[in-house]
């Protein structure tokens, strides 16, 4: 059963991230072509890619993490689980909505909940907290584009 941890977690985040990414298609794909984008703004395919590895990362993780189990799961699952929902709503904001600085302010609070995750992730598995640096990264990385194309159109 553990071993099915390694599919069912990825999907579901997989699944989280296209539900957020279609219900804010619209947005994405009338509105931000048309906005003005800070320095260092990757090509459009480098972004379905990204999310794509970051969320199979995050499955895989939570996967290590409760099939290690022991003090601390429960924690580490449930920040992962408030997390992605943080997930999901940032692109409604951003991409649904035209909300920048909201997004902006949703991505902040993002940053910290996988930087606990990723706290709560080493308590139980190291290997599964590294697994989301590239994570983190990317949602610094994030910020910095949110951050430029709120100044830069708002």
């Amino acid at each position: 059963m553990k071993k099915w941890n390694f599919l069912l977690f990825p999907l579901l985040a997989l699944a989280v991230g296209w539900l957020s990414t279609s219900l804010s298609r619209a947005g994405r794909e009338a509105v931000y072509p048309l906005l003005n984008q800070p320095p260092l703004t990757p090509p459009d395919w480098v972004f379905p890619v990204a999310w794509t590895v970051l969320y199979i990362l995050m499955g895989v993780g939570l996967a290590l993490v409760v099939n290690r189990g022991g003090p601390g799961t429960e924690r580490a699952a449930a920040l992962w689980a408030l997390q992605l929902a943080v997930n999901f709503v940032w692109s409604l904001l951003f991409f649904g909505k035209g909300a920048y600085l909201a997004a902006l302010v949703c991505l902040v609070v993002l940053w910290l909940l996988i930087l606990g995750m990723i706290r709560a992730f080493a308590r139980v598995s190291h290997a599964a907290a590294w697994l989301q640096v590239p994570y983190l990264l990317w949602v610094t990385f994030a910020g910095y584009l949110n951050y430029g194309v709120w100044a830069l159109n708002g």
